[in-house]
């Protein structure tokens, strides 16, 4: 045996071709059972994907580089679940993308803020983030309360999304601009909004604006953030996950 290592070792090549099939075999056993099975995360109920609006309050969270500094994961350690809530599912984050997990808390984690302050809060807090809380080194962000939300390519945003997965159905892409519009207005029907997206937040996010606003999408897109899970209907199997 160690006559033989001694001849694998010595030979440069032979010792290459030896690891690169090792190496193969290694990775071939994890990557192909990913392709027997539908799904590498188990579905819960209550997630869905984002509201047109909500989606694009997202897309200005990762323009404005939130992601840098608030984190969207929970981790199961006693003291965080404390602080902020029942720690993250990795189903909660199955139409991100990217995910918002971050790696940085500058400032708290927003995994569970949703509900947790009124639209108002939100919108004096990015307007004047020590106004709110004094001690915070968050930038100000009053410019999104002015800023007129360009959504005119909303259902076209819809489709690509679609293509990398994420269910939009012909009805939701077909309806996009119409239900974008019916979230930020609290007199609106919004029967078939919150029929295609349960639990979807409804109001005029940025009161002091008449047009929908940059804010109100933001807002929004905070104000759902940990809300679609009810946990205390998982039955302990599906929370371990």
């Amino acid at each position: 045996m160690f006559i033989r290592h001694e001849t694998i070792e010595k030979n440069v090549i032979l010792m290459a071709i030896l690891t690169l099939i090792t190496v193969s075999i290694g990775g071939l056993v994890q990557i192909i059972p990913l392709f027997t099975i539908e799904s590498t995360i188990e579905k819960v109920d209550g997630v869905r994907p984002y509201t047109p609006l909500e989606l694009m309050g997202r897309n200005i969270y990762i323009r404005e580089g939130c992601y840098l500094c608030h984190s969207q994961q929970i981790r199961p350690f006693k003291d965080e679940v404390e602080r902020y809530g029942h720690y993250s599912l990795a189903a909660e984050s199955m139409y991100d993308k990217p995910f918002q997990w971050g790696s940085k808390r500058t400032g708290p984690d927003l995994a569970r803020v949703g509900g947790r302050y009124s639209n108002d809060w939100h919108v004096a807090h990015l307007v004047s983030p020590r106004g709110v809380v004094p001690e915070s080194v968050m930038p100000a962000y009053p410019f999104l309360a002015d800023r007129k939300l360009a959504y005119g390519d909303i259902a076209d945003h819809l489709k690509t999304l679609r293509t990398l997965g994420t269910p939009y159905t012909e009805e939701m892409v077909a309806n996009a601009r119409a239900d974008l519009t019916a979230q930020a207005d609290p007199d609106a029907d919004t029967t078939a909004l919150l029929k295609r997206y349960p639990r979807a937040v409804v109001g005029k996010f940025n009161g002091q604006a008449t047009e929908i606003t940059e804010m109100d999408a933001l807002v929004a897109y905070l104000q759902m953030l940990g809300t679609l899970v009810t946990f205390g209907d998982l039955p302990p199997e599906r929370l371990r996950q």
